[in-house]
């Protein structure tokens, strides 16, 4: 329309200055997009006018006015304009419309002005291309600046006007290219789009080439420099938007000179590395850009024709080779390459799994071209992409996918690839295997079963090393070790790649900085593992250590300093094998080590051979020489020192002990004569060096600490240990000057901030003397005699004396060691290592009377407990200030360590004396008060970990004030529990404290306690327990060391019950209901921790862990094997034990029935099928013991749970419960029969359970009185059911008219009469029933049933077992494999009982030989009834006109149509040109109509007389506009609609898309859809201005291209029905 009015106008001669001012605006001002359009119109229309300079109606000045009116349109409206857009900083309609009509204007201008303007407006805009440094994004640029979107534009526009000046081209493309790397990733697309492309499109021939050459150098170099995922990405989109220009068919032959053959990116390693990184890139979009780019290049090579590359080359620099007669092949490989990447992109294992057989293919064929060719066209690394693809998806079973494939790979048996897949592994491989949930057991492995990845590993790991060069090993170990310090790795990965590397095959393969990276593991990145999976890994580096070091390379001393690192109480202990082993290495190697260079020595290394001995010999010397003393204090040395001298001393002579001939005691001696020596002078030689003596008295106590072997202590053997022996009795001949010295040190000398530390060395030297000399009479006579009641007298005497004003460094150090020293002796003398002799108790007694001396005459408080030692003060400008300095820092700790050390006395003193005498037997009580209120007073003072002593005291006090300080009672216990509940974290302390309080809260006298005796304490234990249950749902093990301590207590294993004490278990009986039916609900991570420690545990001791690591028993199935042992001691003839096994039934019938009613329908293994699993497995341990009144009482109960919805393994407890009470008490039959009355159909299909247990009836018959009626009444029974409509009832009932008939066959001569007829009719019935099922699926599922194990192999006597029910029946039905309680769980508890009637173990072996079948009967309830539909939808006629009416209308184009039926088009336009089904196209044809689409762009309008388009689209191609777009025409189309303002949106998951819900969509919107398999071409996503994404909450990854349409179409249309104008920002023009 413009164009025929302004030619009109034009070709009156107007008076062009009137037009210029009536079309202009002010400068300041934001005109109308029309007032834009106008004007651009009016000048292109002067176009022609001014190019006709012959015939043309306007003189020379009236042109240059004209031009000159122009260059003033562009300087004072387009730039001014541009400017103002630009300082709004939005991305609303407005603004997109005007930059566009304002850049049109330009583009009209500047070719009819002078030839210098464009690049002198190109100059002036490509300044504001580059964002300043402290410029955010969205933020307005400063004055002066255009807006990067906007300058974009300017500069598109000015392009092709700059066309013939290549420097100005030159430097555009330069800003360009500066922009890619710079500005933030929303703007860098339209940087690429707007300028790189229109650049190019500009450009042609030899300039084309070298502008293609400069970006893909650029973009190449970038990405070599700095691979990262932003570079990759960047580069990416940059390269497959050029690429229509980069990858086009070469034009000239090979041989023509100026063949662009330099520009073809497929001869660039660094493209092809870009490619690769594209494939593993962590955004999807980018991954696309790389496949697109690959799927270019391989058309293009086959298009050509042509060897690539054209000339032989290095082969580690060819990454993608092509050869015409090998074209077939190649393609095939590529595009099962495409497929297998495009299908990784859907992370769902079942989708995936089908397309992982082509893996195997590209590995095959990459294999065999190696073989058969000399050149390699497949490089391995492209294998590579595929597998890092798989381990960096979102779904851990496709990562897991991808790990067991790579470990399964044969063709790493060859060293090529095995080589050429090295950095992999070391790499993204090893990242991958630190992912803790590739551990779990697969399906079919049993609990303590290694896992399937963890048995894989160890084969690939022997594999691969075994394949790679030799040359290769040892740096690619090394390496894999390295990594393994590189990030935290969690206890189960490390711990299965330590074993997989202790499977490797010996080799020199480790030096010392292997041994360095070994130890750094151990030091760091294990230091937060689990106890015993920490010492288990320490166990396999260990191993692989020995196995892989290289001897020659490493010395004895970096040997030995490694082993330091080794705890002998969690893996490097005495006498396990991994210390065998070590020793045998050490033999073998003997000489072979690597020779020390010391200090000033100038003697060839090479010719000195260093043994074990010889560096022991040398190193005690070396540890025993210090310097002179220098008379200051000194810290006490490192101990570390001592620890690796004494493991090499011991290593020493257990490696040479198992040599012919050799003699311990003497090998021994002579390696500890220069210890032996000072020790016999250490308290007579007064110049001996205190470093010197303290030195001596650590490796003493590091030797009998490491000396022990921890397998015989446990299994209590008396096994001579020849070494120990000797050390012993050389020690033992230095005992007296020993004691001498620490006696004479504790009386009084040690009175520096460093001597605490040193005391508590002394003091455990001390006991280990006493222990050592424990069996020698007359000095076990002597220290009881003389010395400890000299040191108890002497700390007494100190801690008596009353404290200083100025507390100093010297007396409270002396007062600290004093009361260390008593709590040692308390200790000793309480754990009965010592006797008590009349002088010590003398001692005891006056050390009691210290501690319960009065503060006052008043009871209230002790004076002496709770004693707190006071910061000592420094005297300024002592020469020692500084040397105290950092211990003062430490003296919170020794403080907290006093108080704890009273208590240690505290409560040796009141277990062995109590009150002191002096004190009045009227005042115990108040005395006993105050003392539990020191006791609650110090669990608020000390440290969580040092309570377990005011424990122990209160434990014995508490008993003794119930019942006349219950508040303080209860005060006590509560905050003692909230101490252990802290402690939950520190599993070293924890336990120890949760024993202690456990022992102490559920004493024996407080479980006596009832309502009516101590109501608020008893109320308060309640919950304690309550709160323990659910602390060990998290906490493996918890419950069970309070049903242990409670059992124990209730019913003691040595017989001694008491009434009193067994009454208690009333008053407390949760407890052992939750016990029957406790099992933690692990999270799958704590399962999983819990299924590798019984891994663990299982290898025994070929793992030194199981030996080293001291562990309690935290099974989490304790707490139940604990209960059922308890109840099977429980005597049915005692009235306290029946009433309680009564109570209890009660209470777990309650709990089945509560269960039952709660939830109808609960899933297999669920939380629900387990309770109630346990519930039944209880009751039927407690069967036999149960009174024959009680069990007619709970009867009901059983058959209504019988009617119940039960999971299989439920319904088979039921069924054995039913018939065991029918065969125990046959009277009871009657009531059995009568549940066959019920109504049909309340019964449904748990009718079978009362089939099942007829069934069985040849157990039950024998037993009643008139068999033949009973007998007629099971088949009057049996057949009301064979002919159910219900198939499992059918089933069911078959199978017992089959077993019935067959007994009254047995007994067909008493049974004959009762019959009568009946047994015709029958044989005929069940000849028929059988005949039916003799075909399809019923024949399968008659058979299965037949011989499943409860109607087969079970018999209900002679399996009743333990094993039976707590092991077979679980593993045969289905139940997890940690519901199966093996047999030997039970056995490992002495206090279970077993009698011949309940064995532990099943009798017959049939049963444990069967495996699970597969028929499992499902109680399945009828559905619910469908109702008939209470409406019918309503089709909704648009603008409620007829079809009749209609039709008149066909004659027009469709948007008259639309028109006169007065429908308003919208302004969204949907682009569906790579849309290829008729169906998808039907369906969203129909769409777009009925929400008021402008047009539907397709990519041929021949579909529109498809049927399948037409079944969908119901007419409404009649009323939409439609265009014909080529899909190569696209990227041409969407440059177009962008420049007419179009915002262009498209359905895609990128890292920058929007949400649907949030996305606002502008009112000039083109939706751009995708392929329904490929979606959008990589060429084209940069095209979008956003990205819209739809959430999504499952797990399907895609929705169909129709209904992602439709949702955004839908979406379009409601923010804009309201809108009411299409102007809806637009201002009023200034």
């Amino acid at each position: 329309m413009y164009s025929v009015f302004i030619n009109a106008v034009l070709s009156s001669s107007p008076d062009y200055d009137l037009l210029f001012e009536s079309l202009a605006w002010p400068s300041d001002s934001w005109p109308a997009t029309e007032r834009v359009e106008a004007l651009t119109a009016f000048i292109e229309g002067l176009g022609p006018i001014l190019a006709e300079s012959d015939t043309a109606p306007l003189s020379a000045a009236k042109r240059r006015s004209i031009i000159d009116k122009i260059d003033s349109v562009v300087w004072t409206q387009c730039l001014p304009l541009l400017f103002r857009i630009s300082a709004e900083a939005g991305e609303g309609t407005r603004c997109r419309e005007s930059t566009a009509a304002a850049c049109r204007l330009v583009s009209v201008c500047v070719p009819l002005c002078d030839e210098s303007v464009p690049g002198r407006v190109a100059l002036s805009v490509l300044p504001s291309l580059q964002q300043q440094e402290e410029e955010e994004e969205g933020e307005v640029p400063g004055p002066g600046r255009l807006s990067v979107e906007v300058a974009s534009e300017v500069l598109a526009a000015l392009v092709p006007s700059l066309a013939a000046d290549e420097r100005l081209t030159l430097i555009t493309l330069s800003s360009t290219l500066s922009c890619i790397k710079t500005l933030p990733d929303a703007l860098v697309s339209k940087i690429i789009v707007r300028l790189l492309l229109t650049v190019l499109n500009c450009c042609s021939g030899a300039r084309l080439t070298s502008v293609l050459r400069l970006v893909l150098e650029d973009m190449c170099s970038w990405h070599s420099a700095d691979r990262t995922h932003v570079v990759a990405e960047r580069t990416l989109l940059c390269l497959t938007a050029l690429s229509d220009h980069l990858l086009k068919p070469r034009s000239l032959p090979p041989s023509s000179s100026s063949s662009p053959s330099d520009l073809d990116p497929r001869l660039s390693v660094r493209f092809w590395r870009m490619v690769q990184d594209g494939l593993t890139h962590r955004d999807g979009v980018s991954r696309k850009r790389a496949l697109y780019l690959l799927k270019m290049c391989v058309a293009l090579s086959e298009e050509e024709g042509l060897d690539c590359p054209l000339s032989p080359s290095e082969e580690d620099d060819i990454l993608f080779k092509w050869a015409p007669n090998r074209s077939k092949l190649l393609r095939e490989f590529w595009e099962d390459y495409a497929l297998v990447m495009e299908t990784l992109e859907e992370n769902q294992i079942h989708v995936v799994r089908p397309v992982l057989n082509r893996i195997d293919t590209l590995i095959q064929t990459t294999v065999n071209d190696s073989q058969a060719s000399a050149q390699v066209f497949f490089h391995p690394s492209w294998l590579l992409c595929v597998y890092q693809r798989m381990f960096h998806s979102e779904n851990k079973s496709l990562m897991r996918e991808g790990v067991c494939h790579l470990l399964e790979l044969q063709v790493l048996q060859q060293p090529a690839f095995a080589l050429a897949f090295s950095q992999f592994i070391v790499g993204p491989f090893m990242d991958v295997l630190s992912e803790t949930s590739l551990f779990h057991k697969s399906v079919g492995q049993s609990v303590g079963d290694c896992p399937e990845l963890g048995t894989k590993l160890q084969v690939f790991m022997t594999t691969f090393f075994t394949s790679l060069p030799s040359e290769h090993r040892g740096r690619m170990l090394l390496q894999m070790i390295q990594q393994l310090c590189s990030k935290h790795w969690c206890a189960v990965p490390l711990l299965f790649l330590a074993q997989a590397l202790s499977k490797l095959p010996p080799g020199p393969l480790l030096g010392m900085e292997g041994l360095t990276a070994l130890r750094e593991v151990l030091r760091s990145t294990m230091i937060t593992h689990q106890v015993l999976l920490r010492g288990a890994a320490q166990c396999f580096l260990l191993s692989s250590a020995l196995c892989l070091t290289e001897v020659s390379a490493v010395t004895l001393d970096d040997v030995f300093s490694f082993l330091v690192h080794f705890p002998a109480d969690e893996s490097l202990s005495r006498g396990t094998q991994i210390w065998n082993r070590l020793c045998a290495w050490l033999l073998n190697n003997e000489g072979s080590f690597k020779p020390r260079i010391m200090d000033g020595d100038c003697t060839s290394a090479a010719a000195k051979e260093e043994t074990v001995r010889g560096y022991v010999q040398s190193e005690m010397h070396t540890y025993l020489r210090v310097p002179a003393s220098s008379g200051h204090s000194e810290r006490l040395p490192d101990s570390r020192e001592a620890d690796k001298l004494a493991r090499a001393i011991i290593l020493c002579v257990d490696m040479e002990r198992n040599q012919p001939g050799a003699k311990t005691g003497t090998a021994l001696e002579s390696l500890l004569s220069p210890l032996l020596d000072t020790l016999s002078r250490v308290s007579t030689n007064v110049y001996l060096p205190l470093r010197k003596s303290d030195k001596s008295l650590q490796l003493v106590l590091r030797l009998f600490q490491l000396g022990g072997t921890p397998s015989c202590e446990r299994a209590g053997e008396e096994q001579v240990d020849d070494m120990m022996v000797a050390m012993k009795r050389f020690i033992f001949r230095h005992v007296d000057p020993i004691q001498e010295f620490i006696l004479r040190r504790l009386l009084g000398e040690l009175q520096e901030l460093f001597d605490v530390e040193r005391a508590e060395l002394y003091l455990c030297v001390l006991r280990q003397m006493v222990v050592l000399y424990g069996s020698t009479p007359q000095h076990h006579s002597q220290i009881q005699q003389t010395y400890f009641p000299k040191l108890i007298k002497y700390s007494l005497k100190l801690l008596q004396e009353p404290n200083q004003q100025i507390h100093s460094v010297a007396n409270q150090v002396a007062r600290a060691v004093a009361m260390a020293s008593l709590a040692t002796v308390c200790g000793l003398v309480e754990q009965e290592v010592i006797d008590v002799q009349s002088e010590t108790v003398s001692a005891f007694k006056s050390l009691n009377d210290y501690f319960y001396n009065l503060a006052s005459s008043s009871c209230q408080s002790l004076g002496n407990l709770n004693k707190r030692l006071q910061k000592p003060q420094t005297v300024d400008g002592s020469s020692d200030a500084g040397v105290r300095g950092r211990p003062l820092q430490d003296w919170g700790r020794i403080a907290a360590n006093y108080m704890r050390d009273q208590w240690i006395c505290l409560s040796f003193l009141m277990k062995a004396f109590g009150i002191p005498e002096s004190v009045e037997i009227s005042n115990n009580a108040e005395i006993l008060k105050a003392a539990l209120s020191c006791a609650v007073e110090a669990l608020a003072l000390l440290p969580s970990d040092l309570v377990l002593p005011v424990l122990t005291f209160m434990e014995t006090v508490l008993p003794q004030l119930l019942l006349y300080e219950e508040a303080m009672c209860v005060e006590a216990v509560t905050l003692s529990w909230e101490l252990v509940q802290g402690l939950s974290t520190n599993a070293h302390d924890f336990w120890p404290a949760l024993k202690g309080f456990i022992s102490m809260a559920f004493h024996r006298k407080l479980l006596e306690l009832t309502d009516t005796s101590a109501p608020t304490l008893l109320a308060s234990l309640k919950q304690i327990a309550t709160e323990l249950m659910e602390l060990s749902q998290s906490k493996s093990g918890v419950f069970g060391v309070l049903l242990q301590h409670c059992c124990q207590t209730w019913l003691p294993t040595d017989g001694g019950s008491n009434h009193t004490v067994f009454s208690s278990v009333f008053s407390h009986i949760n407890i052992l209901t939750e016990a029957c039916v406790y099992g933690p609900v692990f999270r799958r991570d704590q399962r999983l921790i819990q299924d590798v420690q019984t891994y663990v545990e299982r290898l025994g001791e070929a793992c030194a862990a199981n030996v080293a690591v001291t562990s309690d028993n935290r099974d989490d199935q304790l707490p139940r094997t604990c209960v059922l042992a308890f109840l099977s001691r429980l005597d049915s003839s005692n009235l306290q034990h029946e009433r309680l096994m009564e109570q209890l039934v009660m209470d777990l019938l309650k709990k089945d029935n509560v269960i039952s009613k709660s939830k109808v329908r609960y899933y297999s293994n669920s939380l629900q099928h387990r309770v109630k699993n346990r519930v039944w497995q209880t009751l039927l341990l407690m069967l036999p013991k149960l009174r024959e009144e009680f069990v007619s009482t709970v009867l009901n109960c059983v058959f209504e749970a019988g009617f119940c919805s039960n999971q299989a393994s439920v319904k088979y407890l039921i069924e054995w419960t039913m018939i065991l009470i029918l065969v125990r008490y046959p009277h009871l039959i009657d009531s059995f029969w009568a549940c066959f009355n019920r109504d049909h159909d309340k019964t449904k299909t748990s009718i079978c359970t009362f089939l099942s247990v007829l069934v069985h009836l040849n157990v039950i018959i024998p037993n009643l009185k008139d068999k033949d009626v009973h007998l007629r009444k099971a088949l009057d029974v049996i057949l009301q059911w064979c002919f159910n409509h219900n198939f499992s009832v059918r089933l069911y009932a078959l199978l017992a008219l089959k077993r019935v008939w067959s007994l009254a066959g047995v007994q067909a001569e008493e049974v004959a009469g009762v019959l009568g007829g009946l047994s015709t009719v029958i044989k005929a019935c069940l000849n028929q029933a059988e005949a039916m099922q003799n075909t399809g699926n019923a024949n399968k599922n008659w058979t299965r049933i037949q011989e499943h194990f409860f109607f087969g192999a079970f018999h209900p006597i002679r399996d009743y077992s333990v094993e039976t029910i707590f092991y077979t029946f679980p593993s045969l039905s289905e139940m997890a494999d940690d519901e199966w309680i093996p047999p030997w769980k039970f056995e490992k508890l002495l206090c279970f009982s077993e009698s011949p009637s309940f064995p532990l173990r099943n009798p017959a072996p049939d049963l444990s030989q069967l495996q699970p079948g597969d028929w499992i009967q499902q109680d399945k309830g009828e559905q619910n009834k469908e109702e008939r539909w209470a409406e019918v939808q309503k089709k909704i006629t648009p603008w409620r006109l007829g079809i009749q009416e209609q039709e008149p209308e066909l004659q027009l184009v469709p948007q008259q149509r639309a028109a006169r039926l007065g429908k308003l088009h919208g302004a969204l336009l949907v682009v569906a040109s790579l849309i290829d089904k008729p169906t998808n196209l039907g369906g969203l044809c129909r769409t777009c109509e009925i929400f008021g689409a402008s047009a539907l762009v397709l990519d041929s309008l021949r579909h529109v007389g498809d049927k399948h388009f037409q079944s969908l689209s119901v007419s409404s191609e009649l009323w939409l506009p439609l265009l014909e777009v080529k899909p190569m025409e696209l990227s041409d189309f969407l440059q177009v609609k962008k420049s007419e303002g179009y915002c262009i949106v498209g359905v895609e998951q990128t890292a920058n898309s929007r949400s649907l819900q949030d996305y606002q969509f502008p009112e000039k919107t083109l939706l751009l859809l995708g392929n329904e398999r490929e979606g959008i071409p990589a060429n084209l996503l940069q095209m979008f201005d956003v990205c819209v994404e739809i959430p999504q909450q499952g797990v399907t990854r895609s929705l169909n291209v129709h209904v992602s349409a439709a949702l955004l179409i839908w979406e379009y249309t409601r923010q804009h029905l309201t809108s009411g104008s299409a102007d809806v920002n637009a201002e009023p023009e200034n």
